[in-house]
């Protein structure tokens, strides 16, 4: 097997790893409006671990491996009905989240992995996975049970989440910047 044919294979063998810890991650739940999960923590790893081409598409696996049914989401479920639903937005906002911790890679170089630039990048996807998911879950809400205000959603969706997330971004830069150094670029 030749050195590119290898390469590939590990990719593969990574994304779909990541995927899983992503899907794991998922089952450990505490239910509320928006289940308290570690999917943000199985994303920032991702991205951590695996840089922002392989990580991202460690989501967009997990993301379509729910998509098409398979039980990898909160609660063991799974399938567009999830998606689409209120909390779905959230889920589709993990995507969002890799892709900005991708471009702060491409943008920053080779400080991009920096645990400064790290923070700075998870922080700033963890912006945009709130941003999507609680304009989704308004949305959503909105047509099945009448308007809601942005206050009322941030108060369910968002504050009670921020402290768990911030410590799910101390733990995952801990523990991507140790795993690391034992895949290979």
């Amino acid at each position: 097997m030749n050195t590119t044919s290898r390469n590939k294979t590990y990719d593969i063998v990574y994304i779909a790893v990541f995927a899983v810890l992503m899907a794991v991650c998922s089952w450990i739940s505490i239910p509320t409006t928006v289940p308290f999960t570690l999917q943000t923590f199985g994303v920032f790893m991702a991205i951590g671990v695996l840089g922002g081409k392989r990580g991202t598409l460690a989501v967009l696996v997990y993301v379509l491996l729910g998509a098409i049914g398979i039980p990898v989401f909160a609660g063991f479920s799974g399938g567009i009905g999830v998606l689409l639903n209120t909390t779905g937005g959230y889920i589709i906002g993990f995507l969002g989240s890799a892709l900005i911790m991708w471009l702060f890679e491409k943008l920053t170089g080779d400080r991009a992995k920096k645990p400064v630039f790290q923070v700075i990048s998870m922080l700033l996807g963890l912006l945009v996975c709130y941003a999507f998911g609680t304009i989704w879950f308004m949305n959503v809400y909105s047509r099945a049970n009448g308007a809601v205000g942005l206050g009322v959603v941030l108060g369910w969706c968002v504050i009670p989440f921020i402290i768990p997330d911030l410590v799910k971004i101390a733990l995952a830069l801990v523990l991507s910047r140790r795993v690391r150094k034992y895949v290979p670029v």
